[in-house]
């Protein structure tokens, strides 16, 4: 209510059985649309809209000024008293995972409620009303992350390789997160701009045009195929906000907008202005004449051509005919949340996509239709030619073909005959190494070798920083398949044919000699206890278990101990009834603390059973009673 006063609207007290309800709804809305000037304020309005918001607002109006993080710069709008802050902002976020930017809603940091509540103040006395209590207010930031951390370092990785130096040997405030850099770079080899640390020609000319390296690439590329004056309109929609919003996803209509063809909405002249007169300027950068034109610069075709120009990682592929979903050429999803007329076209490149946070799949916003034909043209520089030897999950069986990529897209495959052994052999390691171990013949009793192996190396590393025993993880085993598993692969051919490996032999190949005698001497399979038992290690835990009727360790005063003494072993001791009544690494310790409440138990549960009172000295057994002298 007290908000609903300050912004001049007169609510009346409503009981939920009101006749009148409606009737005082409609009076209270028509109040408060005489009284109320409503203005948004963002990046995206036109000058007219921008100034409605800021000038002062008109006589017997009240002006309430919906604004985005915009309003947290030194603008001043004229009478603001009150603010209202939800304590959120919408930030973008690069991943390097995706290349992509993607926007996050997230908490603002103290210095960004101050700075917010600062607007509430700037002419006059005024209040902030902050929708977050005292105590959220005590867990936010102080200050917001350094925008280096989140942001993409394509434009970045683009002027040190022209300076000639690396992030390593510089100074930085924050320094740039090595995942996104290394996607910077990797983007710019694949636009020619970087060999190795090195720019290309190529990159310098990219280099000295101020725009984003993709747009630098779209626009030099354009220039050389004679096609600068699309490639400029093209990248001054690209650095615009979409200057024709709520009209379907086709960049060809914007192109349209944009040539003068068609009279721009009067919310979009703002837009279209600006993206005209970017488009100016690119022009003015672009010198020389085209080294390779095309025959057709007017056919439509070149505008997705250029597109993929800038964005060769958003050729996008639909997954089947009709279908709203794409795969993209970087593996990932993306897809229509409405249905469009791009939905026809088998082929896209999107100018524009994302995700908000909670969404696993990119939105589309700006595509266009695309020809696969132009790969074999002006963009053969994106298509590599891989030999790939895989298995048919369906079939189970080894398949070989030679296929034309772009990124993660086939173009087309074609069988590959009269495969070397090598190249069969290697193609049975990806899959192993893609599958996991688990694809071997795995028993129980190889994996307890495996933990045993595993156990003297950790205790040889614990204790100095080398160790005979080698390193037999899973992890490490995947990492040098072609090493231990490749030359026993010679009779797989299908993928039942695995679970014929004599897996044992294989791994104990790892171990030479005398490694496999010290392994039976040091981690033992089993430990003999006082009763005369052999009883079993379990080294599937750290430390190894001894699980053993309590009633077989009587006379033992202290934990056995197995790698030369290194290791102390954990003792399950069990009931008759080889139930766990004890756990412990402290034989000593339990016998003098722990036994005497332990005994009481068992000995009613089990009265015909032995049950010392000093189990030190009492003969061990493996029976109900021990055996008469």
């Amino acid at each position: 209510m007290e908000l609903a006063n300050l912004l001049g609207i007169r609510v009346a007290a409503i009981r939920d059985n009101d006749k009148n309800y409606q009737k005082n709804c409609i009076e209270n809305y028509v109040d408060f649309a005489s009284e109320v000037l409503l203005c948004p304020l963002h990046g995206e309005l036109d000058l007219a809209a921008q100034r409605a918001a800021i000038d002062p607002a008109p006589a017997g109006k009240r002006k309430v000024v919906l604004a985005t993080n915009i309003a947290e710069t030194s603008l001043t709008i004229n009478g603001v008293r009150v603010v209202i802050d939800a304590g959120l902002a919408r930030v973008p976020r690069f991943d390097p995972g995706s290349g992509m930017a993607r926007l996050d809603t997230q908490r603002i940091s103290k210095a960004s409620a101050t700075q917010r509540a600062g607007r509430a103040g700037r002419l006059e006395p005024g209040v902030c009303y902050r929708l977050w209590s005292q105590d959220q207010h005590e867990q936010l930031a102080a200050y917001a992350s350094a925008e280096i951390l989140s942001a993409d370092l394509a434009g970045l990785a683009l002027q040190l390789g022209r300076w000639g130096v690396t992030p390593g040997q510089l100074v930085w405030l924050d320094i740039p997160p090595a995942a996104a850099y290394a996607q910077a770079q990797d983007l710019l080899e694949r636009l020619g701009a970087l060999d190795g640390e090195a720019l290309t020609r190529h990159g310098q000319a990219m280099a000295e045009l101020p725009a984003h390296p993709r747009i630098a690439h779209l626009l030099l590329r354009g220039q050389a195929l004679g096609l600068a004056d699309m490639a400029c309109d093209v990248a001054a929609l690209l650095g615009e906000r979409d200057i024709l919003r709520g009209a379907g996803a086709d960049l060809h209509s914007r192109l349209v907008l944009l040539s003068g063809e068609e009279r721009a909405a009067r919310g979009a002249q703002g837009g279209v202005q600006r993206a005209r007169q970017l488009a100016r300027q690119y022009r003015g950068y672009l010198r020389g004449k085209a080294s390779e034109p095309v025959s057709d610069p007017d056919h439509p075709r070149w505008l997705g051509a250029l597109l993929a120009l800038a964005y060769p990682d958003r050729v996008a592929q639909q997954r089947r005919a009709g279908g709203a979903e794409y795969r993209l050429a970087n593996g990932r999803a993306a897809l229509f949340a409405e249905a469009d007329s791009l939905m026809k076209q088998p082929w896209l490149v999107i100018a524009d996509l994302g995700s908000r946070q909670g969404q696993r799949e990119e939105r589309i916003y700006l595509a266009v239709d695309f020809d696969p034909a132009l790969f074999d043209s002006v963009l053969a520089e994106q298509v590599r030619v891989v030999d790939q030897l895989d298995w048919d999950e369906r079939e189970g069986v080894l398949r070989a073909e030679r296929q034309r990529k772009v990124g993660e897209l086939i173009l087309s495959r074609e069988p590959l005959t009269g495969l070397d052994e090598t190249a069969r052999s290697q193609a049975l390691v990806n899959l192993v190494r893609r599958k996991g171990l688990e694809l071997l013949p795995w028993t129980p009793e190889l994996r307890q070798w495996q933990a045993r192996v595993a156990l003297l190396r950790q205790l040889d590393l614990g204790s100095k920083e080398q160790s005979e025993w080698p390193d037999v993880s899973d992890a490490a085993l995947l990492k040098s398949l072609e090493q231990w598993l490749m030359p026993y692969l010679g009779k797989v051919s299908r993928l039942s044919h695995f679970a014929n490996l004599d897996l044992s032999s294989i791994v104990h190949n790892l171990l030479p000699w005398p490694l496999p005698q010290r392994l039976d001497e040091l981690a033992p399979h089993h430990l003999s206890v006082p009763s005369g038992s052999s009883i079993r290690l379990d080294y599937s835990e750290q430390p190894p278990i001894l699980a053993v009727r309590l009633q077989e360790l009587f006379g033992l005063a202290e934990t056995p101990r197995i790698a030369g003494g290194r290791q102390v072993v954990k003792l399950h001791l069990l009931s008759p009834a080889r139930r766990p009544v004890q756990v412990t690494q402290d034989l000593a310790n339990f016998w003098r603390s722990t036994y005497a409440e332990v005994k009481k138990d068992l000995k009613g549960r089990y009265p015909k059973h032995y049950w010392p009172d000093d189990p030190l000295v009492a003969e061990a057994t493996a029976r109900i009673k021990p055996r008469k002298s």
